[in-house]
């Protein structure tokens, strides 16, 4: 699996709990003390590194375990 793909299976796991967790990118961003354009950054691929620490924050707001954001579905 290439370097790139990670981040696009994570940020499009991220959008997807995000949704089902009927949260705007605005809100999620306001939980986790993030901006929102880091969120739209993370979803999009565009962003491309973000540390652990952060990730399990996400999770956390999110309601699911770290290893959930690395599914391939």
């Amino acid at each position: 699996m290439k370097h790139d793909d990670i981040y696009n299976i994570v940020g499009k796991n991220i959008k997807k709990y995000r949704k089902l967790n009927n949260l705007t990118q605005r809100k999620l961003a306001e939980k986790l003390l993030l901006s929102e354009s880091f969120i739209a950054k993370l979803e999009s691929n565009t962003h491309q590194t973000i540390s652990l620490d952060t990730l399990e924050q996400i999770a956390h707001v999110l309601q699911v375990d770290i290893k959930n954001l690395f599914d391939k579905e």
